[in-house]
């Protein structure tokens, strides 16, 4: 076969075989003005509405930054709460744009459930929470405790695998929604209550009467790489996700902020210039206007801003960055280059 019979026979293969919704994702987002994003029912630090039903966190951010990228307004988006159950069903049928909402990535789910994960913007690790009066220094002392665990999650799989793996009896008591399962905690229903450490610490922080009374014991049983996630079969929606995750944290590599962004349109790095549009036609790879990174930087903010906002030490969850720091910090954020 030549070399020009070949390329045709090619680009008809990938062009019959693509998904029928393929490359239509930003297009929808555009024609009803808005990105649905797919939220948890509540997890302070990460996404949370307020009194007036206004969300806000971590996982929020990075929606309110996918509004910037593709309109250049971070309002530009609407929530849809979900429990651990609805959350990869709502975004196989459509109904949500893009899954934001402290979900981990594993091979199952970025294979058999038709997911694309993006681009991890939180590593974490699932521990346990105890009361200090309990005693128990270290998670393999839960020898026949009862476990508050969400179902259809990760966390309830990995609790099994653990006690296994230990040779201990852990009974888990499963609820359907994570404010259940905390009432249930702090009720005494269970002697323990595990899920990734980050929410850990946001429960304490939060529901606790006292949070010294609490502990996270120091073990981590797991990866819990978070990251969002977009269907199968659009490319184009699935690049915009990841490289706008990137964008924030180049922004803070190349030590871009929310405050510094306008005065660094004039910096002469060459990296700086193609992350804010200044040189390049990058916004246009994607589909967008080349301010894109721009736009996030300026509305949202980079990664380290988003982080401190909501997680860092100033915030009520007194999360350190850890192996969430840029990789120049010993940390495992890495961004793809823009070029």
């Amino acid at each position: 076969m030549t070399r020009t019979l070949f390329a045709i026979t090619l680009a008809a293969l990938v062009t019959t075989t693509l998904p029928a919704a393929a490359q239509t994702t930003l297009a929808n987002i555009r024609a009803k003005g808005h990105v649905q994003c797919g939220t948890s029912t509540g997890v302070a630090g990460f996404s949370i509405p307020d009194s007036q039903g206004k969300w806000s966190g971590f996982d929020t951010d990075f929606c309110k930054a996918l509004g910037a990228a593709v309109f250049g307004d971070p309002e530009k988006v609407k929530y849809t709460p979900l429990t651990s159950q609805q959350r990869l069903v709502a975004l196989q049928t459509g109904e949500i744009d893009v899954l934001a909402r402290t979900t981990t990535w594993t091979m199952a789910r970025d294979t058999a459930s038709g997911l694309n994960f993006t681009a991890v913007n939180y590593y974490d690790g699932q521990g346990f929470l105890v009361p200090k009066k309990s005693g128990v220094k270290k998670a393999s002392e839960l020898n026949g405790a009862a476990v508050c665990v969400v179902t259809g999650t990760t966390t309830e799989l990995n609790l099994s695998d653990f006690a296994r793996a230990v040779g201990i009896q852990i009974r888990p008591v499963v609820f359907e929604k994570i404010d259940d399962a905390k009432s249930a905690f702090f009720s005494e229903r269970c002697d323990a209550y595990t899920t990734d450490a980050s929410q850990l610490a946001s429960t304490r922080a939060t529901l606790a009467k006292n949070p010294d009374d609490y502990v996270i014991l120091p073990e981590l049983i797991s990866k819990e790489p978070l990251a969002p996630a977009v269907r199968h079969g659009d490319d184009q929606w699935y690049d915009i996700v990841k490289w706008v995750v990137w964008a924030t944290i180049e922004a803070e590599e190349k030590g871009v902020t929310s405050k510094n962004v306008d005065e660094m349109l004039k910096s002469a790095d060459p990296g700086v210039q193609r992350l804010l549009g200044v040189t390049g036609e990058f916004g246009k790879m994607l589909g967008l206007d080349n301010r894109w990174a721009y736009n996030v930087i300026k509305q949202v903010g980079n990664y380290s801003e988003i982080f401190e906002r909501h997680l860092g030490m100033a915030s009520a969850m007194r999360l350190e960055r850890g192996v969430n720091a840029l990789w120049t910090k010993g940390g495992l954020m890495y961004p793809m280059p823009i070029r």
